[in-house]
């Protein structure tokens, strides 16, 4: 996840320079589907042409695809693609710190601190005219979900019985079955496809989409564990096990799942009738 191209916003930028519409790029998928298909061009961060616009964004895609914090993606397009009005809309300040405060872990956890081009002392206050950040009625309806934590990353089990994997799972909150594969993009560096299967959930109030959706950001945000369980462009099948303690994901076995190895089918059958010590 190449960041060298970090964010440089245009300090002083002179919106009243000729602004042209166009329709946002394919290659800014981080950019579709989020209620408009136009953009301003130059944009909020002094890119002049299409292309600087499609190398610069690509760096911050990763991080979109993250979904770090709710608003990450209107946060970075309203920067990158801003809508098609009469004026530009800058993200409110109140955006900013909390796109912040969520996704900054995310971006250490790759060696990259907040860019200080991204002060959120930059942007409007929330009284001016700007995107703002969920309202506190709508952050008492959005369920907050546990955060995957970036952390060191387990050894893949080699050896094992199922009764030995039977006490793994008494000992954690979850347990997913996650298909990986890599390919290249056409900018060179590595794309991952990450299928989740959600084998059980002991956790409380934990729905299986949302433990689903936790572990594909846990694969995303610790991406060096991603890089070890694909070293070839083969797909190749994990079982990730783990706790949720204070708020936080945290992996703590890694299994490979082979078709010719039955220990891992054979606990997960046996689970369902399991009693713990």
């Amino acid at each position: 996840f190449a960041l060298s191209g970090f964010l440089r916003v245009a300090t002083g930028f002179d919106i009243g320079l000729s602004t042209k519409c166009v329709v946002i790029p394919k290659e800014m998928d981080m950019c579709h589907k989020i209620g408009y298909s136009e953009m301003r061009l130059p944009n909020l961060m002094g890119h002049t042409s299409m292309a600087e616009v499609i190398l610069k964004s690509t760096t911050w895609q990763h991080l979109a695809h993250m979904d770090c914090h709710p608003h990450v993606r209107t946060f970075l397009c309203s920067l990158f693609a801003p809508i098609c009005l009469d004026t530009f809309i800058h993200p409110c300040r109140s955006m900013c710190v909390a796109v912040r405060d969520s996704c900054a872990p995310a971006l250490a956890c790759h060696g990259h601190p907040w860019p200080d081009s991204l002060d959120c002392d930059r942007f409007p206050a929330d009284e001016d005219m700007c995107l703002a950040s969920l309202t506190k009625e709508q952050k008492h309806l959005h369920k907050v979900l546990p955060k995957p934590a970036c952390q060191t990353c387990p050894a893949v089990e080699e050896f094992f019985t199922h009764k030995r994997v039977l006490e793994v799972f008494c000992d954690n909150d979850f347990a997913v079955k996650v298909k990986l594969s890599k390919k290249r993009t056409v900018f060179g560096d590595h794309e991952y496809n990450i299928e989740c299967h959600v084998e059980f959930v002991t956790q409380g109030s934990l729905l299986p989409y949302e433990t689903q959706s936790m572990i594909q950001q846990w694969l995303l945000i610790n991406e060096n564990c991603t890089q070890k369980m694909t070293p070839t462009h083969r797909p190749m099948v994990y079982l990730l096990v783990g706790n949720i303690e204070e708020g936080l994901i945290l992996v703590n076995q890694v299994y490979r799942w082979q078709r010719r190895d039955l220990q891992l089918t054979l606990a997960t059958q046996k689970w369902r009738y399991h009693k713990c010590l």
